[in-house]
């Protein structure tokens, strides 16, 4: 994940600040890279396909970025992912779909350095970045930029999804995919038309996303147990929304909706 500089007051800048505490201890602690999605995933029973046996542990996360990729066409195109994280989803997408350069850009400097230790493809690389402020990258520079679950910490979208504008070549694809408030997705919506993209689709994949954490629920637990000191778990079984927290309770309450959008930028008139 990616997260802006600036937060809000009060309870939501605690919480953000929380998570992000957890997020730096991830890097410090997963000595072993075991840690190489943090998404929620996706699990669709007429949407299964096969994996090589290394990606399997991670396939809820990775069928998320195979279902958000499968719409267009990246292979030989320049593609960025903002908020990358961990480098796994990127690093799946470099090996599947064969771009011809795929950068990921995330904030904490940290995550950046791991990525760029552990993943070694050709024409894949890792940086850190703001999301909010991306200006050490080119203008029309990336045929394809993905954002997976992330935007929901930017303390100002329409300052990302102006870069996202301003970084994609005409007739390239911002593939988006996060969670909100349901009383919140109108103004995501609005959000997202004001970027000056076309809308190409939208789907609500909630009810997947709740299948993919339930199916992956024990998976997460070991993994916590194994890396986290007992005084962060809590907190660590919230950020992995297991069954029983109250993220996972925000979900199947239907408090909490899942979205994805498929959008492009305009051909010249």
């Amino acid at each position: 994940m990616c997260y802006g500089r600036k937060y809000k007051t009060g309870d939501h800048a605690i919480k953000r600040w929380l998570f992000r505490l957890w997020y730096k201890y991830v890097n410090y602690l997963d000595r072993d890279a075991e840690v190489l999605f943090m998404n929620y995933g996706y699990s669709h029973p007429d949407r299964e396909f096969r994996l090589d046996p290394e990606y399997e542990p991670n396939r809820f996360s990775i069928q998320l970025y195979h279902l958000l990729a499968s719409d267009v066409e990246l292979a030989n195109k320049d593609i960025l992912e903002v908020g990358s994280g961990r480098g796994g989803g990127l690093a799946y997408l470099a090996r599947t779909f064969s771009p011809r350069r795929a950068l990921g850009v995330d904030l904490a400097g940290p995550a950046s350095r791991f990525c760029n230790q552990v993943f070694r493809h050709h024409g894949l690389s890792f940086a850190q970045g703001d999301a909010h402020n991306l200006s050490f990258l080119e203008d029309g520079s990336f045929d394809a930029v993905f954002n997976v679950e992330s935007s929901h910490r930017y303390s100002n979208l329409s300052l990302f999804l102006k870069e996202v504008y301003r970084l994609l070549r005409p007739g390239g694809h911002f593939l988006f995919t996060d969670f909100r408030y349901v009383y919140k997705l109108e103004e995501l919506k609005k959000q997202l038309d004001s970027s000056g993209l076309l809308f190409l689709k939208e789907e609500t994949i909630t009810e997947y996303v709740i299948r993919a954490l339930t199916a992956d629920d024990e998976r997460k637990r070991q993994l916590i147990r194994k890396l986290a000191p007992v005084w962060i778990r809590r907190l660590a079984l919230r950020f992995a929304a297991t069954i029983g927290t109250g993220t996972y309770n925000k979900f199947t309450s239907g408090r909490f909706g899942y979205y994805l959008f498929l959008m492009q930028k305009p051909l010249p008139a």
